[in-house]
């Protein structure tokens, strides 16, 4: 069905009980559709379907019935998480019945405009980051998503001349239909979720769903140093305004000047640059000035800075909030400096990309702490940086094997495997003091594991927290 403005009466199936399904089945449930929520945890695993139950919203807990989805539902909302081979999703394709993420419902409620941030990394950064600058341009941004608050929530509540600022995941976008930022930032693409996707191509295409209802009125933000991203722009219908690390844009754009070199350290003073469509150049800050460290991160204050200034900020508004920015938890966050060692946290480098990323920007020996779940890579994608940037390696999880072979191809001696203990904690603390026992005076102690955390851990959120206890406590 085409999703309408008014719900009422229309029978809805929500599969998932996490935060944005709860929150997705309680604006439907106010906008008037007769709501069933559905998970497979048993319902002592369940506690939020008391809260659903109390508010009249059916919740069915242990499994997927055969009769869940037939013939009347008229529209499952899925968590975003849940494969398209799932029984109920297999069932609701057969009978033609639209499924779509909560990000399709909010969209279709919202009376803010949206700016919709996704790529493979750099997203919870750049998203926060556009926050605060929207904020310190005197506009007035609701952060929202996958970065924590659901869409829905703040869907529900934001005015028009709010900004709902969006980190969107592939696995979102994939379940929308007609979803339309007003500005649509794509950061990066690199390879990641394939054991979800089982392709390039449908990952691919499911992040570039952002721009795929967009019009001339729109604008598309991207990484004009990106490949993928570049072999986008054809099937771009939006104002493009890209921004780039490695070229002075000529066309309208946000871009560092004078221009990186790949790969190389030249020790130049660098400025952000935005020219605007009248072909004026506007300087934004000095690249030494940014309150966060690492190439990385200026790519990620290129794309901020653009999508605000699509959004209406000016520019002079944008040099403070990029001063001032010191991150977000678990994204390259500075723990503690202990007997010469200094330790950061980040753990939501969930890809070898991410890890690349981080080593990167850190200038002191490090004892690298890596491994989790294992999806299928070689990690090869590690080893020139092990060389360069590495001299320990402390690996966990799935992958601990693998992350050790790479380390060894490297060239680096200093190679800990820790078995798993009695629990995912206690190995992690294992790893920790084996780590620290590795590091010298000066050195840098980095979780970083280039790996998802499901195979030890409920989230990467929570592998940082009992990484920094254990720091702590060391």
């Amino acid at each position: 069905m085409k999703h309408p403005d008014e719900y009422r009466g229309r029978q809805v199936v929500v599969l998932g009980l996490a935060k944005s399904g709860v929150q997705v089945a309680k604006t439907l449930y106010r906008s008037g559709a007769v709501v069933t929520v559905n998970d497979k945890k048993a319902r002592e695993d369940s506690p939020e379907a008391s809260e659903l139950e109390a508010l009249g919203i059916s919740v069915v807990c242990g499994g997927h019935p055969d009769g869940l989805i037939h013939p009347g539902v008229e529209l499952v909302v899925k968590n975003p998480g849940i494969p398209y081979s799932a029984s109920p999703i297999a069932k609701a394709l057969e009978l033609g019945i639209d499924i779509v993420t909560e990000v399709e419902v909010a969209y279709h409620l919202a009376k803010a405009p949206i700016i919709g941030i996704t790529g493979s990394n750099g997203k919870t950064t750049t998203t926060t980051w556009i926050g605060k600058m929207l904020e310190g341009a005197g506009l007035s941004p609701i952060v929202a998503g996958n970065i924590g608050t659901p869409l829905c929530a703040a869907a529900e509540t934001a005015e028009a001349d709010d900004r709902l600022v969006v980190e969107l995941s592939s696995f979102q976008l994939k379940g929308t239909q007609e979803f339309r930022p007003a500005v649509a930032v794509l950061l990066n693409v690199a390879e990641t979720h394939l054991d979800y996707h089982g392709t390039m191509e449908d990952y691919i295409s499911s992040k570039a769903k952002l721009f795929a209802n967009q019009t001339a009125s729109d604008t598309a933000v991207i990484n004009w140093d990106d490949p993928v991203c570049r072999e986008l722009v054809p099937y771009i219908k939006a104002r493009l305004l890209p921004f780039s690390m490695t070229e002075e844009l000529r066309t309208p754009g946000v871009y560092v000047q004078p221009a990186y070199i790949p790969d190389v350290q030249d020790g130049l003073s660098r400025s952000i640059v935005y020219r605007d469509g009248e072909d004026r150049e506007h300087v934004i800050v000095d690249t030494a000035e940014i309150g966060l460290p690492g190439r990385f991160n200026v790519e990620n204050a290129l794309a901020a800075v653009a999508a605000s200034l699509a959004a209406g900020a000016a520019p002079e508004a944008l040099a403070e909030p990029l001063r001032l920015f010191r991150g977000v938890e678990h994204r390259l966050e500075f723990v503690e400096a202990k007997n010469g060692v200094t330790y950061y946290n980040n753990s939501k480098a969930t890809n070898s990309k991410a890890t690349v990323m981080a080593l990167g920007a850190l200038d002191s020996p490090i004892v690298l702490l890596a491994g989790g779940l294992d999806r299928g890579s070689d990690y090869m994608e590690l080893l020139p940086v092990f060389k360069e940037k590495v001299k320990a390696v402390v690996a966990i999880g799935q992958t601990k094997e693998k992350i050790g072979q790479v380390a060894a191809l490297a060239g680096l001696t200093e190679i800990v495997l820790v078995d798993t203990g009695d629990s995912a904690a206690e190995t992690l603390r294992t790893a920790i003091r084996k780590a620290a026992g590795l590091a010298k005076q000066g050195d840098i102690v980095l979780l970083s594991p280039a790996c998802a955390s499901w195979d030890m851990f409920s989230s990467y959120e929570e592998r940082g927290r009992i990484f920094k206890e254990a720091v702590h406590t060391l």
